[in-house]
């Protein structure tokens, strides 16, 4: 995998976290940590809270009870500087169908005030197991797989500090799976890293675990 200059380490706490919509009490009373080099793994069957914790962790959702907090070697980190340190892949995370997948990382570099040259986007695309020939079309006409490699690819584009993965491997073939395994090992490390996932496969990367209920 082809980094960039790496970021500060990033320790990530939270506390007594709960999360309700509406009557439904999705979490409730969670606590944890995720230190840099350590991978959290969160499992639990479907609808038990695994994306919705990731959310809150990435700070796109806040949580109805409890605290999240980032911290770098001198202190707390403000709620809005989160995103410069944080990449994620995400089920329901968008990219631009209308532009192609080079397109879409040289806008995602650009919104992080980053200068990204052709070629390194495309040293990028190439560690994602992106075909060549599909660098420049939209990504409306991409297989789920080809999307779910452009998602992993804008989510190592600066070489995060925290790096957050939900149900990495959705939508992709075995050499995909071994991509996401590629991406977790060599960031792990230096980053501070959690996937929600029910893979076994992905559950064996745990340095830590969480285990949602239904």
């Amino acid at each position: 995998m082809v980094l960039f200059a790496a970021m500060p380490e990033i320790s990530i706490t939270f506390d007594r976290v709960g999360k309700r919509f509406g009557s439904r009490q999705v979490l409730a009373n969670l606590s944890g940590a995720i230190e840099p080099g350590q991978v959290l793994v969160v499992v639990g069957p479907n609808g038990s809270g695994k994306s919705t914790l990731i959310n809150i962790i990435a700070g796109l959702m806040r949580p109805s009870r409890g605290e999240v907090a980032y911290r770098d070697g001198e202190g707390t980190l403000p709620r809005a500087r989160w995103f410069e340190y944080l990449g994620m892949a995400a089920p329901d995370m968008a990219v631009y169908e209308e532009l192609s997948a080079r397109e879409n990382l040289r806008f995602f570099a650009r919104v992080r005030g980053l200068h990204r040259s052709d070629a390194a986007l495309d040293d990028l695309l190439e560690t994602t197991g992106l075909p060549r020939r599909e660098r420049d079309r939209p990504v409306a006409t991409y297989s789920s797989g080809m999307k779910q490699r452009v998602k992993l690819a804008q989510a190592v584009l600066h070489a995060p500090a925290v790096l957050l993965l939900d149900e990495p491997s959705s939508n992709l073939d075995e050499a995909g799976h071994e991509l996401v395994a590629r991406i977790v090992q060599d960031f792990r490390p230096r980053a501070a890293v959690a996937v929600a996932t029910n893979d076994p496969r992905e559950m064996a990367w745990a340095d830590a675990r969480i285990e949602l209920a239904g």
